[in-house]
């Protein structure tokens, strides 16, 4: 491909205009008209700035073929990430499905038979979502090791749009859990406000569609975080760096995060076990494991930010 098709291609690629790429340039519209066009071309100073808008080398721009260089690089690493992400964020979801269920069914159908069933229900979801976390979570790992380096090949533009959307991809989910909240209150107050039925039965069904909203928001968090992660390929790279060759704090830190998550889940499971035998709060004490589980991801971030510190 020509200069002037490999600028088009990045241009178009980027959802850019060409009145909007000379604005970024500070050149006239024209001036990109016959660069593309191949009539005219850029100073070095454009070209540099154009290799770092577009996130492709020189000689990629200029001589090489962009279409194929940058359809190269994205056909692997894109397409693993975005499977990766639908998967680690379906399978977070089916646990949290799993427990939202189990209340729900022993709140609408209280027996012993249907308390059992809701616990087989919780069982199999974890099995499906574990089996799924190991299957892909195993599959990442090969990735990585077959690809332990990937040539940074998003363009900016593509990143600046992600990064305009990721605050509303997080703020949404998190309103959707206060919306759960919001509603678990509202079905307790029908028995204080009308005397239907008794406290625990609309108390279990609040708590068993609050647990919905909030599996269908951390399913909303999760992928929207590592679609984030995903458009650092730096940090990719770094990450695979620190896996096959870590330093002696790289490897301590990662021995920390493994034992506080360890004691985190199984000071959860304590504290799930006890509140369930000692004051038979089985359905609530389940929300312990996703309170659990945002507190360890907030420990984890706190502890590798500040290594990199």
């Amino acid at each position: 491909m020509s200069f002037g098709e490999n600028l088009q291609f990045l241009r178009k690629r980027a959802g850019m205009t060409q009145e909007e790429l000379a604005e970024r340039l500070e050149v006239t519209r024209q001036s990109v008209s016959k660069w593309e066009g191949n009539s005219a071309y850029p100073e070095m100073t454009a070209l540099l700035r154009l290799c770092e808008l577009f996130g492709v080398d020189l000689d990629t721009l200029v001589r090489g073929d962009a279409q194929a260089a940058l359809a190269e690089d994205s056909a692997g690493y894109d397409a693993h990430m975005n499977a990766f992400s639908k998967a680690v964020a379906g399978a977070v979801g089916l646990i949290l499905l799993g427990v939202a269920v189990m209340v729900l069914m022993a709140a609408v159908f209280p027996s012993d038979a249907v308390a059992i069933l809701g616990v087989c229900v919780l069982l199999a979801c974890i099995a499906v979502a574990v089996a799924v976390l190991i299957a892909f979570g195993m599959g990442h790992d090969r990735f990585k090791k077959a690809h332990p380096v990937v040539r940074p090949f998003y363009a900016r533009e593509e990143i600046a749009r992600f990064e305009r959307r990721f605050p509303l991809l997080i703020a949404l989910p998190v309103a959707l859990i206060f919306i759960g909240i919001v509603l678990m209150f509202a079905l307790l107050s029908v028995h204080y406000l009308f005397r239907m039925g008794s406290p625990e039965e609309w108390g279990g069904l609040g708590a068993g569609i609050m647990l919905l909203c909030i599996a269908a928001a951390v399913t909303a968090l999760v992928w929207a975080c590592l679609q984030k992660s995903k458009y650092d390929v730096e940090g990719y790279n770094r990450a695979c760096r620190r896996e096959l060759s870590p330093t002696p704090e790289e490897k301590r830190l990662d021995q920390t995060v493994g034992a506080v998550w360890g004691c985190g889940m199984v000071l959860a499971t304590a504290i799930y076990v006890g509140l369930g035998l000692a004051a038979g709060l089985w359905d609530w004490a389940a929300m312990i494991y996703p309170v659990a589980a945002l507190v360890l991801v907030a420990v984890t971030i706190f502890l590798r930010r500040r290594e990199e510190d």
